[in-house]
């Protein structure tokens, strides 16, 4: 029975370890929601909905704005860099 339970506490801290480790991730454009930045609006964001495209981390206010940019990617992440490139950053 302890050996059990040690097994199971182990593991529960392994995955609590790796939720922490994912979470802690910034994303691309200081974290902003890249949709946002697209559009020509900060939206800063925790970056817990995100997605990784062409090994970089962007981050989303939101599912549906995540959803937008994968139809996309290339696209808004040109619009987003030039929004961002003049704020001065």
């Amino acid at each position: 029975m302890t050996t059990i339970r040690t097994y199971l506490a182990a593991a529960a801290l392994l995955l609590g370890g790796a939720t922490l480790a994912a979470a802690a991730t910034p994303g691309e454009f200081d974290s902003e929601c890249v949709m946002g930045l697209a559009l020509g609006k900060d939206i800063e964001t925790d970056c817990s909905v995100n997605t990784v495209f062409n090994g970089k981390t962007y981050c989303f206010g939101n599912e549906q704005a995540k959803t937008i940019f994968l139809k996309k990617p290339e696209e808004f992440l040109t619009k987003a860099q030039v929004y961002y490139s003049s704020k001065g950053q």
